[in-house]
C-alpha cells in the first residue's frame, strides 16, 4: 500500500531500490522507509519517510513485480551492501538462501559479472559468510562471534548420539568442542518444556550448550563472546 501511494506522485522512470525492494522479493528485513531511485535529470527530492537516489539503472538491473518496477533480487543484495551495515547484508543474503531465492553458486556467478562496482567487494565476502539460519538474531550472534576473529561455527547442524539417535537441530555449533549455541528468542519461554528436555538429551550425550539472548548480543556482547572463547578453548582462537 505504502509503495502504490508513492508510484502515484513519483515519475514513471522511477524503481524501487534497496530494503524496500528486499521486502517485496520477501525478505523481512524490517523498516518502513522507501528507496527509491530515479534518472539523474529529474528533480526529484527525498522527503519523510521517502529516500531518493539520482542514478541510472541498467536494464538487466530492473525487473516488475506486482505492477511495480523494482531492481532485481541479486542487485538488491548488491545495493544493501552499499547501504546498509555488514551484519545487515549477511541477514539479507542468509535470508534469500534459507528462502531459496537465491543459490550461493547463482550469487558467485552474479558478482563475478559486477567486479569494480559499488557493493561487489562486500557481497563477495558476504557470500562465503552466507548461512540459511533461521532468524535474523542468529545471524547476527554468528556474526558477533566471527567478527570477534573465532572459527566460523556451523549452522542448524543436525545432532544425534553414539546410537544414531536424533537429538535435536543446534543453531550454531562447533564440532570439535562438541559445543552447542542456542539463541532463545520472545518464543523460548513457550518452547521451555521441550527446550529443557532437548538440553537434557544434548548434555547427556556428551554436548555442551551455552544459549543467549538478544539482550546479550546487543548489551552484553564481550561477555557472549568470552564464554564462547573460553569453551573452545585458546588452541581453538583464529591467529
Amino acid at each position: 500500500m505504502q509503495i502504490a501511494e508513492w508510484q502515484r506522485v513519483l515519475p514513471p522512470e522511477a524503481v524501487f531500490v534497496g530494503p524496500t525492494v528486499a521486502r517485496i522479493h520477501g525478505l523481512d528485513l524490517g523498516g518502513e522507509e522507501v528507496d527509491v531511485a530515479v534518472p539523474p535529470n529529474r528533480g526529484t527530492r527525498s522527503r519523510r519517510a521517502l529516500t531518493v537516489r539520482h542514478l541510472a539503472l541498467p536494464a538487466e538491473d530492473v525487473i516488475t513485480l506486482g505492477g511495480v518496477c523494482v531492481t532485481t533480487l541479486h542487485r538488491t543484495l548488491r545495493d544493501i551492501c552499499v547501504l546498509a551495515p555488514a551484519v545487515e547484508a549477511l541477514i539479507a543474503l542468509d535470508m534469500a538462501i534459507r528462502s531459496r531465492r537465491t543459490t550461493k553458486a547463482a550469487l558467485r556467478r552474479y558478482v563475478g559479472g559486477v567486479t569494480g562496482l559499488p557493493g561487489s567487494r562486500r557481497l563477495r565476502r558476504q557470500i562465503e559468510l552466507a548461512e540459511p539460519a533461521e532468524s535474523p538474531m542468529e545471524t547476527r550472534l554468528r556474526w558477533l562471534l566471527i567478527s570477534a576473529r573465532l572459527p566460523r561455527p556451523e549452522v542448524q547442524t543436525d545432532l544425534y548420539d553414539d546410537k544414531g539417535r536424533f537429538l535435536g537441530r543446534a543453531d550454531l555449533y562447533y564440532p570439535r568442542a562438541r559445543l552447542v549455541i542456542e539463541y532463545d528468542g520472545g518464543n523460548h519461554r513457550d518452547r521451555l518444556v521441550a527446550d529443557d528436555r532437548r538440553q537434557n538429551l544434548l548434555a547427556n550425550a556428551g554436548f555442551r550448550i551455552l544459549r543467549f539472548t538478544a539482550i546479550d548480543i546487543y548489551q552484553r556482547a564481550e561477555v557472549v563472546v568470552s564464554l564462547v572463547r573460553i569453551a573452545l578453548g585458546p588452541r581453538r582462537r583464529v591467529a
